[in-house]
């Protein structure tokens, strides 16, 4: 089958070619891929960046969510068959979206909402699941709290913004001025264009922070939180309690212990709390999210969409950082030329 592929760590790594297909074991179901999002993730794991958290073997197909065509079933899957549209965030430990096919656990699996096409649905498991780990099960965001979600146009953000308002939440975001306007239509009840103002002289007294931007936001964000607030990050540092959950080695933990000793005194000092997340496929989670997208409750939001034979571009354009929601790779020629 065809695949992009890296064979070494680096920035601008990354082929296609010819791959074996994927082994489908008794609980796997092995699904043709008919597109797939490109997230910051992906360009992460490709420069080597998440090596102590992720430490992949090479060559390693690329990718973290798909939507496609279910083709057959290991002897142990009951929930899936031959046929059935789906979608996923595969596990950690066996992504590989960019390819003709993938071998997925039936766990991280979900029917496609009814109401998205193929490329719809590919944009939505990351960046939702993501979004609802945060602040379903991590926030436990209630009715009326505040919560702060940097990069509201971003695609974790995008579906945050939708989230936090489905959850009866006060939600304040940051953009850039091209996206304020754009941003309010999501649903954000204060919209901070981050090139005018400073987002901790806007708002203060938050219960939930959520970010995914660099080290300095994440310092300033404690600034906005009322005591006992829980600060969120996406973009770490990670810690050691999180480097125990993965079941990472003792060495790791205390690299981990160290990268994030300073934004824990900072909570500490301001008598808050904080947590990285790293999100986990949850086909459970994932069939809640469908309930919500065929309520219309969360829609997919797509900045652009590539062909299979671009996706080194895909991850150039995303790795810029401006994209507004999603990106997403369509495997339409490369199934039309296997058929």
């Amino acid at each position: 089958m065809k695949a992009f592929f890296i064979e070494r760590y680096g920035k601008q790594n990354g082929r296609i070619g010819e791959v074996p297909d994927p082994q489908v074991g008794a609980h796997d179901v092995l699904v043709r891929v008919h597109a797939a999002s490109v997230n910051p993730l992906d360009s992460k794991i490709r420069t080597g960046a998440f090596k102590l958290i992720l430490p992949y073997g090479l060559p390693l197909i690329l990718g973290n969510d798909l939507a496609g065509v279910v083709v057959r079933t290991g002897a142990a899957v009951r929930h899936f068959k031959a046929g059935d549209e789906v979608y996923a965030r595969p596990p950690e430990a066996r992504i590989g979206t960019f390819a003709e096919l993938i071998a997925v656990d039936e766990h991280a699996l979900a029917l496609k909402p009814a109401n998205l096409g193929m490329t719809e649905a590919a944009s939505m498991p990351l960046a939702a699941l993501t979004a609802w780990q945060a602040l379903v099960e991590t926030a436990q965001l209630q009715k009326h709290q505040k919560v702060l979600i940097h990069a509201g146009s971003g695609g974790v953000g995008s579906l945050a913004i939708q989230l936090a308002k489905h959850l009866g939440a006060f939600v304040a975001t940051t953009t850039s001025t091209a996206n304020v306007e754009w941003v309010k239509g999501l649903g954000a009840d204060v919209v901070i264009d981050y090139t005018q103002e400073d987002f901790t002289d806007a708002v203060s007294d938050f219960d939930v922070v959520l970010n995914s931007l660099g080290a300095d936001v994440l310092a300033k964000s404690v600034k906005v939180l009322k005591p006992g607030g829980q600060l969120i990050s996406l973009s770490g540092p990670p810690t050691a309690q999180f480097a125990r959950e993965q079941g990472l080695p003792w060495v790791v933990r205390q690299v981990m212990r160290l990268l994030s000793s300073g934004i824990r005194r900072k909570v500490r000092n301001h008598g808050v709390r904080y947590a990285f997340l790293f999100m986990r496929a949850n086909g459970t989670q994932l069939r809640n999210v469908t309930s919500l997208v065929e309520r219309g409750v969360l829609k997919p939001v797509i900045d652009r969409c590539f062909p299979f034979q671009s996706t080194a571009q895909a991850l150039q354009y995303v790795e810029q950082g401006r994209a507004r929601g999603k990106v997403v790779v369509t495997m339409e020629e490369v199934i039309q030329h296997a058929r």
